[in-house]
């Protein structure tokens, strides 16, 4: 492939890991500025105008939001195919991708990874432990109840493993991040397919990155992402002081 993109957004995010996963798969070049959305400097502000990631860039065009990026690649280059090609199943996986990046990114993200972590590190507050307690304690386990009878005994949603798959498994990989495991006693269907999507190569050469920056100042990723072959590119927009974006969240 002749083509290259240029994505913004830190490796944390399960937005960007969707993006980089599907890049993955379909065996496409890319580079990264992997900076968290709350420090993006004024020129991040103008490419993503809700100061969110990740945005992908080829040459002069800007894409946001992970759905749409996905789409956009799928369309482009349409092998391997990553969205099913029948009508009904297409519809069914385009909805599990928007639950994912709705429901479980309110909770697993904004209800757990943010307090516990990018809270209380970048914004020095205390996490809300109402917020957290809920969303372990009711919300999580709510999803796990709608997945399990929807999951797969074996393979993946819709035949070989596909965007659904993707979304989904980014955000209980986060949800990992913050000790959520998935209870194999209580979800055993959803248990095993997780283990079998995390096992796919492109989330496995993503963890490595992964699990060598989670606990790692920001200031400091870029270097040891570099150390370790990622495709960091030279130049970041990670330039400015922690804020939040206008869609605030607390």
């Amino acid at each position: 492939m002749s083509e290259s993109y240029h994505i913004i957004g830190n490796y944390l995010s399960p937005y960007v890991r969707k993006v980089l996963v599907v890049l993955e798969m379909k065996g496409l070049p890319y580079s990264i500025d992997p900076i968290a959305p709350f420090v993006g400097n004024e020129r991040f502000g103008e490419l993503s105008p809700l100061r969110r990631i990740p945005v992908l860039i080829e040459g002069e065009r800007v894409l946001n939001d992970s759905s749409v990026i996905c789409q956009y690649l799928e369309e482009r280059h349409p092998t391997p195919a990553l969205y099913p090609a029948d009508l009904w199943q297409r519809a069914q996986a385009r909805w599990l991708e928007e639950y994912a990046d709705s429901y479980l990114g309110e909770v697993a993200i904004w209800g757990l990874f943010f307090q516990k972590g990018v809270k209380r590190i970048l914004f020095g507050e205390p996490p809300d432990e109402e917020v957290m307690r809920r969303a372990r304690e009711q919300q999580l386990p709510a999803a796990l109840d709608y997945l399990e009878p929807r999951l797969p005994a074996s393979g993946f949603l819709f035949g070989a493993a596909g965007i659904a798959d993707i979304s989904l498994g980014c955000f209980f990989r986060n949800a990992a991040f913050v000790r959520y495991p998935i209870d194999a006693a209580r979800w055993p269907g959803t248990a095993a397919w997780l283990e079998r999507v995390l096992a796919l190569p492109a989330f496995r050469k993503l963890a490595v990155l992964e699990d060598a920056t989670l606990r790692v100042p920001l200031p400091e990723q870029r270097a040891v992402l570099a150390g370790l072959g990622a495709p960091v590119s030279p130049q970041t927009l990670g330039t400015a002081a922690p804020r939040r974006g206008p869609m605030r969240r607390d």
